[in-house]
């Protein structure tokens, strides 16, 4: 980053960003001579710049005994604002190189899996008609790891599953829509009671998807609340490959009704009796930094699809 070399330290005076990113390499090899090589430089330059830093900050930041690398305390207390100061530095990059009318540029977003396949198809088309140049980065996780990925600048966005399993200050989150969870069934198969009660999953061949999943957990905790604790014929699975379990017939699961509006004719899909099962779609971001020009624009669009509290998704 020649555009800019160096931060002020309130501390210590100035320490260089390839400082910073040379730190990072190594506490994530655990190794000198595989950072150097990570980092694209000599060996014995990195060591010297590392010791430079240490030098600069008044503390030892890699303990070296006997050839093992680990972080000191004041190592670990750096990583996190290096790995934050660096991806915020990166972000200013994108967006000060951005070309005007949003010709180029990039946004990484991060969403759940089931988001990916129901909302984001139609809003991504509009996105990149609208902006061809852009470059579409899609990160798919569950919640809890979305919420990781963006503390630490890995992604710009993120649609998550409210409420957070673990909230943050620095997030700002906007609801945009709720949305019914239905059944989805073999079509092949006998049709079930319409409409379904979540007691009456009780001794059901559920298909389940992987740990991580926020649908697993909502349909878990909804079977406890019933008080019977559910049977999976098949579990560990992503939102392509539950439904085509399904489709197999072996077993039924609980899915977004978008993903179910899309699913096709030979999957069978059955309401929840009231008061059902609803989960709430939200846009996040970081509080503390401003999304780059081309993620504002997809916010824009995404916001587009917000629907009022208590309205379910067509």
């Amino acid at each position: 980053m020649d555009w800019l070399m160096s931060i002020a330290c309130p501390y210590h005076g100035i320490v260089q960003f390839h400082q910073l990113h040379y730190f990072v390499a190594v506490a994530e090899t655990r190794h000198f001579t595989r950072a150097a090589e990570r980092v694209h430089v000599s060996q014995p330059s990195l060591s010297q710049q590392i010791r430079a830093l240490e030098n600069e900050l008044g503390a030892e930041l890699f303990s070296r005994a006997r050839g093992n690398v680990a972080l000191t305390e004041a190592g670990e207390s750096l990583l996190p604002l290096a790995r934050r100061i660096l991806a915020d530095a990166e972000t200013a990059r994108h967006e000060v190189q951005e070309l005007a009318q949003l010709r180029k540029g990039r946004v990484r977003l991060g969403a759940t899996p089931s988001v990916c396949t129901g909302l984001l198809p139609d809003v991504l088309r509009a996105f990149h008609d609208l902006h061809p140049g852009i470059e579409l980065r899609i990160e798919e996780s569950g919640s809890r790891d979305l919420v990781r990925e963006l503390a630490r600048g890995a992604v710009d966005l993120a649609l998550v599953v409210l409420p957070l399993p673990t909230p943050s200050p620095a997030l700002t989150t906007v609801e945009l829509l709720q949305e019914d969870l239905v059944v989805v069934s073999s079509a092949a198969g006998p049709a079930p009671r319409r409409p379904v009660r979540v007691a009456d999953l009780q001794g059901e061949p559920l298909v389940m998807f992987r740990h991580g999943y926020d649908l697993r957990e909502l349909t878990v905790a909804a079977c406890h609340a019933e008080g019977f604790e559910p049977s999976f014929t098949v579990e560990g699975g992503e939102m392509d490959a539950v439904l085509g379990f399904v489709r197999a017939g072996l077993g039924v699961a609980v899915v977004p009704s978008m993903v179910a509006q899309r699913a096709g004719r030979d999957l069978r899909v059955t309401e929840l009796a009231p008061p059902g099962l609803r989960r709430t779609i939200a846009l996040a971001h970081r509080s503390d930094v401003a999304p780059p020009r081309a993620a504002r624009e997809l916010m824009r669009l995404l916001l587009e699809t917000r629907m009022p509290p208590g309205t379910a998704a067509p």
